[in-house]
């Protein structure tokens, strides 16, 4: 691993900037953090999670799928000129790309989502950087690069091949052996995300079990404002409609995200609607992550990211509705 100072770490970025499409925290006049090109604003990698969706880079809000023209031309959208290079993520979010990698991979490639994250990088920030000094975890998976902030040093640790090749590159810094002071930070950070772990997995097991009752769902959805923050920000809601819109001399397919949380979202061509109450809707936004993708996948697909709670304005967030789940029905 190399200790980097702040100008050390800046060149470094530059230097990045020149092969990749590079991203990286910074602080907005207003104070906010937000993912930007290096000279957009000031560097603030500590913080904790951006609130931006972080696979919005690969898979984002609204893209062309193809364009055909009048003159019976078709035209698919050309790959991005250079792959993304992505710093600032927290384990959480890196996490959250491997397993959304994973579900555009099933079945079938889904081209347009991988001629973004084909050659992207990612590098996680973790370590005491997080609000107010607050300890992050170490990534388990999908992660190229480490930034670990130890509370005096910074330090660049390589993960994956592509991340040795970045990291060998880098001039300036000081070698140095992997200390004790990781691994113990590492197992503090580990201790501080059990208690929520276990709290997922026991609403995961009565909602599997069919625990919940319907009255549940009809009293908690009372406050949902249907604002679809909650999709629109967590990672691994992959959820899309496509329209196609009629132009002059063209028509242009697009797909743009899509909200469990809206009426329409399962509306059919007869009228039915299966989601068509506030309270199916909300049972199936979290029975889809703690019950339905563990069934199918092998694992919860909520990796605690923690912004769906902070941005539902009624506290209908995952977590907030799992304490309520165990707290009513857990054994």
């Amino acid at each position: 691993m190399k200790v980097l100072t702040p100008l050390e770490l800046e060149e470094t970025f530059r230097s990045w900037d020149a092969g990749y499409d590079l991203r990286v925290p910074i602080r907005l006049p207003d104070g906010t953090r937000a993912w930007g090109k290096i000279d957009e604003g000031p560097l603030a990698l500590r913080g904790g999670p951006i609130l931006a969706k972080p696979t919005a880079f690969f898979f984002p809000q609204s893209e062309t799928e193809l364009e055909y023209e009048e003159t019976g031309k078709l035209r698919l959208p050309s790959p991005p000129s250079r792959p993304f290079l992505l710093v600032g993520l927290t384990a959480q979010d890196a996490e959250s790309i491997a397993f959304v990698d994973e579900f555009f991979r099933a079945n079938f490639q889904d081209d347009l989502y991988f001629r973004r994250r084909e050659g992207a990088v990612i590098v996680v920030v973790w370590g005491r950087c997080g609000q107010n000094g607050e300890l992050l975890r170490r990534a388990k998976q999908g992660c190229d690069l480490e930034l670990v902030w130890d509370g005096e040093r910074l330090l660049l640790i390589p993960r994956s091949e592509r991340g040795w090749e970045l990291y060998l590159a880098v001039r300036g810094g000081k070698e140095e052996e992997a200390s004790p002071s990781l691994e113990e930070m590492e197992k503090e950070a580990a201790c501080l995300m059990a208690a929520d772990e276990e709290l997922l997995r026991r609403s995961s097991a009565l909602l599997l079990e069919d625990r919940i009752p319907d009255q549940f769902w009809e009293e908690v959805s009372k406050s949902c404002i249907a604002c679809t923050a909650c999709n629109l920000l967590c990672p691994t809601c992959t959820c899309f409609e496509v329209y196609d819109w009629k132009e002059e001399n063209k028509v242009e397919r697009r797909r743009l995200w899509d909200s469990c949380q809206l009426e329409g979202f399962a509306r059919e061509a007869s009228g039915h609607n299966p989601l068509g109450t506030e309270a199916s809707r909300t049972r199936r936004r979290i029975h889809h992550k703690l019950g339905a993708d563990a069934a199918r996948w092998g694992r919860i697909t909520c990796f605690l990211c923690g912004r769906c709670d902070v941005v539902c304005p009624t506290g209908l967030g995952i977590k907030a509705l799992s304490r309520e789940m165990v707290r009513r029905y857990g054994p």
